[in-house]
């Protein structure tokens, strides 16, 4: 399995867009993460990714622009056997969730609900993830490049680095 540190993870391609605080606009391209076991990266890799049968929006693949919340996945899983794959999303119709029990927090992707849309996204710091970083929840797998697998982002934790 091949690694590169993320502090060597500074290419964007031309037209995709960085992480910034605001929300995701209809129709870009924006690098994302999604942070994952070693095996399961490169299972991805293989074979692409599948819909998560459930989760705080409902089915659809978890990414994040944010690296340091990558990094953080799987949660109370080894350190040495987390891998982050970094993708290309083209993130469509995107709608922001940002409060719990919002209407269309499950339903985002459903045209019987009204609107459909490709992409939902968790505003950072709106009270829905106890990190406070972004989270996004594509329903599309087609609308996911893989790019490369790189090593997670360390996160200082209490004083103390570490990968949180």
């Amino acid at each position: 399995m091949s690694y590169q540190w993320e502090e060597d993870d500074f290419d964007v391609p031309y037209g995709v867009g960085r992480l910034g605080l605001s929300a995701p606009v209809n129709g870009r391209k924006y690098v994302m993460y999604h942070g994952t076991t070693r095996q399961n990266a490169q299972s991805i890799k293989r074979e692409g990714f599948q819909q998560s049968a459930d989760g705080m929006l409902g089915r659809g693949v978890y990414l994040s622009r944010d690296l340091e919340k990558a990094s953080r996945y799987p949660i109370d899983h080894p350190e040495y056997d987390r891998a982050v794959v970094k993708v290309v999303v083209n993130v469509g119709k995107v709608i922001a969730i940002n409060y719990q029990g919002h209407p269309r927090q499950r339903t985002w992707h459903d045209h019987r609900y009204g609107e459909a849309f490709d992409t939902a996204w968790v505003p950072p710091k709106c009270g829905m993830v106890r990190s406070g970083l972004e989270e996004d929840c594509v329903w599309d797998p087609n609308r996911i490049k893989i790019t490369k697998i790189i090593k997670p982002k360390p996160v200082q934790t209490s004083g103390a680095w570490g990968y949180m």
